[in-house]
């Protein structure tokens, strides 16, 4: 849990029910929030939205009463993080249940298992 500040992107695939909401409300989708909070909706199953099949996608969009276009844009935007993380873009901050002594080891291993960590991304040619 992320205590109110915005959730880590390099670990959007462990993200709570909350840190969905509070994402969607960087991303300009907080309109969503209280449906996917409703649905369950957390980082897990954002991260298993890219291996939907096209009815499991349309019965998505109707139970989160979510726009066509919205639901691209929030497509986008987990592209956009998953990239992120592949290409090392994404700023690795120390959780804040971390002890600060263990900041330094945190980052330089999370830095290391970043590829491994965002498995699901298929890179189009």
């Amino acid at each position: 849990m992320s205590r109110g500040r915005s959730p880590e992107p390099l670990d959007f695939f462990i993200w709570t029910v909350e840190d969905v909401g509070l994402w969607l409300e960087e991303i300009n989708l907080g309109s969503y929030r209280q449906a996917f909070e409703e649905n369950g909706v957390n980082g897990e199953y954002l991260e298993s939205l890219s291996m939907f099949t096209t009815e499991q996608i349309l019965r998505f969009i109707r139970r989160c009463h979510m726009k066509r276009g919205d639901f691209i844009t929030l497509c986008k935007e987990l592209r956009r993080i998953k990239v992120a993380c592949l290409k090392g873009e994404q700023e690795v901050r120390r959780p804040w249940w971390a002890p600060s002594c263990l900041s330094v080891v945190f980052v330089r291993v999370a830095k290391r298992n970043r590829q491994s960590r965002v498995v699901s991304l298929k890179l189009e040619a």
